[in-house]
């Protein structure tokens, strides 16, 4: 680069020959005195060395010798001031290029250096070059740095020493050397040209944007240093990093041209620091949906408070994406558990406070609630303590009163939970591999459509994704893979949970994950759970087995279709009602199980693949669709598929309506289940009365409660064997077990008969 050719930038002083009035003898600024007709100063037009120069007596202390005219002092740009000089008689001064540093109101610009290096003469009629580079930079080499304050020059000689010497001065030059100090004078533009400096003090923000402003499409390279910056610095242009950066927490670098992981890691040398910058530019505009981490593993030694990351920002709604990379944690005490104890009262009228907290300010925000007649998954919301109240995510069960909770606090890899609300948030083909070292993700307080595709939740100490509030509303996790730490373990001494989530409207598609106590808990309405994989078996013989799915809404209207359920069920409960005996509503209902695989293996024969627990009486079921599926047993067989967990109470089979249970295959399996049941009687001897009993094969041992069809099969005849035609009536919910079912017939007949019975209305 060189202003000269360039831009047409003029440099070169007036030559002497055009007269003294365009030099001075102060600083060279507007009505400084000039050596124009003075004594000591004349033009000399033949001198043997230079040609036309300039004869001077030294007759000051600082004889000053400077150019009148402005040279301008540019961004980036590298000025060399060169005067050739020789002492002709008297004392020997010593010689140095000097100069005044201008600003663009014409105002002295002080505090910095305006002198080159001096050089003592040392003889009569010796030609000694004395040279000196002026910028803005303040680079190696550079004698004069001024930095972007600087606007202009007025540059010269100083003799100092003892007076009385006569010196002539060859014209003076200045010539544009940028180039000197470029490495690629194509594509390089270095912030140290634009007064950077990387002492870790200073304030680089000014020269930065400066660097940018003046790049016009090539890179900026930050060379060697640590360099500061104390605003929010926007850079247009792509940066290069051989030294790093450091700035306060709140303050952004925003790099729009190469926005990506690498990119802040270069910048600010820390990987944590380097995703939290990156992170907090992505929620700050830099003309990138996604945070793209180019396939890097980033080591996190402690969990990233995502939200405090980003101090500008509580709530952020609009599409952003972390993408392509993996988060691997280090050992350490800073993902120890924080287990508080306290004490609380709990009143169902308003189901998601705990009230009179004791220890309040030591309970965190997200941690998981235990307690008598507290369900699974229960977390703190949100807390305030000068009220003593904790807001949880949902109600409790039986914990009406005062009692001892324990509060733990998981710690989380990427912890969002300080965000109000975040929607729209999504994370692609990116690894959490939590090494047994902490939990994955803990989701916002609220917001919707949370996204993972294609990731993996690897080996959590407690949890993979948990939601603490509202934040999981819509949430999307598709082709993700959960990998448990507790793999090694047999299933009861498992505890570690993949997903729960609050909300409606729930998506879990094509996911897969293996040997958690529960692969996830959905506690909203209206969600689709396809195409999923998920296993927890052990090898224990005839061992228990812990739910995969969990479903604690009792109106679900949800699908469970096309899943591969192993060693594990799917149980449906009301542990989060705060009232669970039944009074009003639609009880259980709105279920569609369809279409699925179950297996398992070398379980107790009293396994099933579907449990209904009711934590209060009076519930009954109410749309409820089991078609499709296939129920296995290997090693062993079981009794059922399905069935009624009655720890609490049993369902009330009178009730029960829109149950379809057809359509399965059952193999190892003693009894298998179907509404509507076809059953195939034979009545051996004449009698009025025939009695039907279902033998435990209507769904969930329930009632006999209607007879859509009776078909002979073959003659209806009396004990003589005449035939009879007259149609017999039933009557239905016979027998102590209602399950039974009784025709009537208007003679005493034998015969063969199909019959369809339903466990419903």
């Amino acid at each position: 680069m060189n202003k000269v050719i360039t831009d047409g930038l003029q440099l070169a002083p007036s030559p002497f020959e055009e007269g003294l009035d365009q030099w001075s003898s102060g600083d060279g600024t507007p009505g400084s005195d000039t050596y124009d007709g003075v004594a000591n100063a004349v033009y000399v037009a033949a001198d043997a060395d230079f040609g036309g120069c300039l004869e001077l007596q030294k007759l000051d202390s600082t004889q000053k010798l400077r150019f009148m005219g402005k040279t301008p002092i540019l961004p980036g740009c590298y000025l060399q001031v060169r005067a050739r000089i020789k002492a002709i008689s008297g004392a020997l001064p010593t010689v140095r290029v000097a100069g005044w540093a201008g600003q663009a109101n014409n105002s002295h610009l002080s505090g910095v250096i305006e002198t080159g290096i001096s050089r003592t003469l040392a003889s009569y009629g010796q030609v000694v070059e004395v040279t000196a580079i002026v910028g803005t930079g303040s680079r190696s080499g550079v004698d004069m740095p001024w930095g972007l304050a600087a606007d202009h020059g007025h540059f010269g000689l100083d003799l100092i020493g003892p007076n009385g010497g006569v010196v002539r001065i060859d014209d003076i030059e200045i010539t544009d050397i940028t180039s000197a100090f470029l490495r690629d004078i194509i594509s390089l533009v270095d912030v140290t040209d634009f007064s950077a400096i990387g002492d870790g003090v200073q304030d680089n923000t000014a020269a930065f944007e400066a660097a940018d402003a003046a790049a016009d499409g090539r890179r900026v390279l930050v060379p060697e240093g640590e360099f500061y910056l104390a605003e929010t610095v926007s850079m247009d242009n792509e940066m290069v990093f051989e030294g790093t950066l450091s700035m306060p927490t709140d303050k952004m670098l925003l790099m729009r041209r190469n926005f990506n992981f690498p990119a802040y890691a270069a910048a600010f040398g820390d990987e944590e620091l380097a995703f939290k910058k990156a992170f907090q530019a992505l929620l700050n505009n830099v003309d990138h949906e996604s945070l793209d981490l180019r396939g890097r593993m980033i080591t996190v030694t402690k969990p990233i408070d995502m939200q405090a990351a980003v101090p500008n920002r509580s709530s952020y709604a609009t599409r952003r994406v972390i993408r392509n990379g993996q988060f691997s944690a280090v050992g350490g005490a800073a993902w120890d558990t924080e287990t508080v104890s306290s004490q609380a009262t709990y009143d169902s009228s308003d189901p998601r406070k705990l009230r009179n907290v004791a220890n309040i300010a030591n309970i965190p925000i997200g941690a998981l609630v235990e307690g008598s007649g507290v369900g699974r998954e229960i977390y703190v919301r949100a807390k305030n303590t000068g009220a003593g109240e904790l807001t949880l995510n949902a109600p409790l069960y039986d914990a009406v009163g005062t009692q001892n909770f324990t509060f733990k606090d998981f710690k989380y890899l990427l912890d969002f939970s300080g965000f109000s609300q975040l929607s729209k948030f999504g994370m692609t083909e990116v690894e959490v591999q939590c090494n047994s070292h902490c939990s994955a993700l803990r989701l916002p307080s609220a917001g919707t459509v949370f996204s993972l595709d294609h990731c993996f939740i690897s080996r959590p100490k407690d949890r993979g994704i948990t939601s603490i509030g509202s934040g999981c509303q819509g949430i999307l996790v598709d082709n993700c893979q959960f990998l448990s730490a507790e793999e090694p373990l047999d299933v009861p001494d498992r505890s570690s949970v993949a997903i729960n989530v609050n909300a409606n409207d729930a998506k879990l598609r094509n996911n897969r994950a293996s040997k958690f106590r529960h692969f996830a808990l959905l506690a909203g309405a209206n969600n689709t759970v396809t195409g999923n994989h998920f296993f927890q078996g052990d090898s224990i013989a005839n061992g228990v087995r812990t739910a995969g799915l969990v479903l604690t809404n009792t109106y679900c209207s949800t699908t469970v279709s096309d899943n591969y359920i192993d060693n594990c069920f799917v149980e449906w409960t009301n542990e989060q009602d705060p009232t669970p005996d039944f009074s009003s509503g639609f009880s259980f209902s709105a279920l569609s199980i369809t279409d699925n695989v179950f297996l398992s293996g070398e379980v107790a024969p009293w396994f099933s693949y579907i449990v209904v627990k009711p934590y209060g009486t009076g519930h009954f079921l109410n749309g409820v669709t089991v078609s499709g599926n296939k129920f296995r047993s290997i090693n062993g067989f079981i009794d059922r598929a399905e069935r009624v967990d009655t720890s609490f109470s049993g369902l009330d089979f009178s009730r029960s309506k829109m149950v379809f249970f057809e359509g399965n295959t059952f193999h190892g399996i003693t009894s298998p289940a179907a509404s509507p049941l076809r059953l195939e009687y034979t009545q051996g001897s004449a009698a009025t009365t025939w009695t039907i009993d279902t033998d435990g094969q209507l769904p969930f041992e329930g009632h006999a409660r209607k007879v859509d069809a009776i078909t002979a099969l073959g003659p209806i005849s009396t004990s003589g064997g005449s035939k009879r035609y007259a149609m017999p009536y039933a009557e239905v919910e016979q027998g102590s077990g209602k399950d039974r079912v009784k025709l009537n017939w208007q003679d005493a007949v034998k015969g063969e008969v199909q019959v369809i019975v339903r466990v419903d209305r």
